[in-house]
This record gives structure tokens, C-alpha cells and sequence, in this order.
């Protein structure tokens, strides 16, 4: 059972502050795992060229850890606006997928949420909102839960931002500490918790042993080519039977 899950409200008690506040309450330890990567950007970011304001305006309006880590990193470099655009752009095309799975779900919702709801979509979100609509039950304020996971999550990366800016600076060399093992480990421990049928078993398999062979590709394409591989192995191993981890034959795998 997920996090997502435990920490839902019924049908019968759900309403959007309930769902709101289960929504952060099922983020906050990806939280734990995402704070060391603010506060080493903010540090990052001010060596690479930016201004204190000119951080904190990516982190307000890109809003996208990697992107913008690979961003300071080209900056620094003097790279050409368009590469950099282009760079980040490829880099964020795994929302898609994001998107994709959660269209059904949002669809039916006015644009006032579906805008925002978009914006903030990110990787620790997607994972635990997409287990609260497909795990969840059908409550009709499971969006609420959407948004506290994903507003909790900005604010978070706001200020870890800041603290980077402003305390993480006197830290010398924080980006050699080793902080960012943590967001690593939180991830497996997501991906575990998703481990109940052959389809996903499969699509972990594939995806991790793509992202290790095609690790080497420029701009991280590996990134994209891993999650394009491991989807379609799901698709291929569901459309064969779907059968949970232990039942049937080790053929029906």
C-alpha cells in the first residue's frame, strides 16, 4: 500500500481541506529527499552568474530541479540562450508522460485548476497523486489532494532555495557533501511500494538497465529513452496477461 493511499481520506469523510492536507502529509517525505537539492542550487546558483533575484526568479517560474541545475551549469559555461531553452526543454519532456496519465483524471477540471495544477506538476507529485486517483477511491475533491502535494512542494523549493542563497553559501564546497543521496533512496522507496504486478516489474527492469546503457547520451536523452522503453514494456507485458508477482507460470511473465 502506498503512502498516497494509507493517508487518503474515505468517500464518506473527504473534503477538500481533508484532501488537501493528505496530499502534503503524502509528500512531505519526498520533501526530506528534495530539500538537500534546493539548498545546493541556491548555493550553485550564485556562482554560476545569476543574481540572488535572478535564482530565485528560476526557481518561482521554471520550477524544475534538474532543468535548472543543468541550466546554472550551462550558464556558467556561456552557452547560448537557445541551447539552454532547448536543453531544459528535452530534459522536462518526461511531464509528459506525467501529463498523460494524469489527463483522465483532471480533464473534467476548469482551466483555473488545470493551469496552475500543470505548472506545479513535478516527479514527487506526480507519484503520489497518481496512486491517490488510481488507488484512491472517487472522490470528487481528489484534485485538493493534488494541490497540497504540489503546493507543498513548491513552497518547499522556494525556500530551500533561499536558505541555499543565504546560508548555504558559507558552506564550502556543499555540492561535495554527498546531500543528494537522499533523493535517490526516496525515489526507490516510491518505486518499491509500486512493485505488486508483473507490468510494473517489467518496466522497472527495462527502464533502470536502459538508463544505465543509455546513461551517455547528451542533454540527458537517456532520461527520455529509458522511460519510453520501460512504458512500452509494461504495455507489452500487461497486454499479456498482467498477472501479479507469484501467480501463474514463470512463462506468463
Amino acid at each position: 500500500m502506498t503512502q498516497a493511499h494509507m493517508t487518503a481520506p474515505t468517500a464518506l469523510d473527504s473534503t477538500p481541506v481533508s484532501e488537501f492536507l493528505a496530499g502534503a502529509r503524502a509528500t512531505f517525505p519526498l520533501i526530506v529527499g528534495a530539500i538537500p537539492f534546493g539548498l545546493i542550487f541556491g548555493t550553485l546558483a550564485l556562482g554560476s552568474g545569476l543574481s540572488f533575484i535572478g535564482a530565485m526568479a528560476m526557481s518561482a517560474f521554471v520550477f524544475a530541479g534538474s532543468a535548472q541545475f543543468i541550466a546554472i551549469g550551462l550558464l556558467a559555461a556561456g552557452t547560448a540562450w537557445p541551447i539552454i531553452v532547448l536543453t531544459t526543454f528535452v530534459v522536462n519532456l518526461r511531464h509528459a508522460l506525467y501529463s498523460a496519465s494524469l489527463a483522465p483524471y483532471v480533464s473534467r477540471l476548469p482551466r483555473r485548476w488545470q493551469s496552475p495544477l500543470a505548472f506545479w506538476l513535478t516527479d514527487e507529485t506526480f507519484a503520489v497523486v497518481i496512486s491517490r486517483y488510481t488507488n484512491g477511491g472517487s472522490s470528487p475533491h481528489r484534485h485538493w489532494f493534488y494541490l497540497g502535494s504540489a503546493l507543498f512542494m513548491y513552497l518547499n523549493w522556494q525556500l530551500c532555495t533561499f536558505l541555499g542563497l543565504t546560508i548555504g553559501r558559507l558552506l564550502p564546497n556543499a555540492a561535495e557533501l554527498g546531500l543528494d543521496f537522499a533523493m535517490p533512496v526516496t525515489f526507490i522507496g516510491l518505486v518499491i511500494a509500486y512493485l505488486k504486478h508483473w507490468p510494473m516489474v517489467a518496466t522497472v527492469i527495462v527502464s533502470g538497465l536502459v538508463a544505465l546503457v543509455a546513461f551517455p547520451l547528451p542533454h540527458n536523452l537517456g532520461l527520455i529513452v529509458a522511460s519510453l522503453a520501460g512504458i512500452l514494456t509494461g504495455i507489452l507485458v500487461e497486454s499479456w496477461g498482467g498477472l501479479k508477482p507469484g501467480q501463474g507460470k514463470a512463462g506468463n511473465f
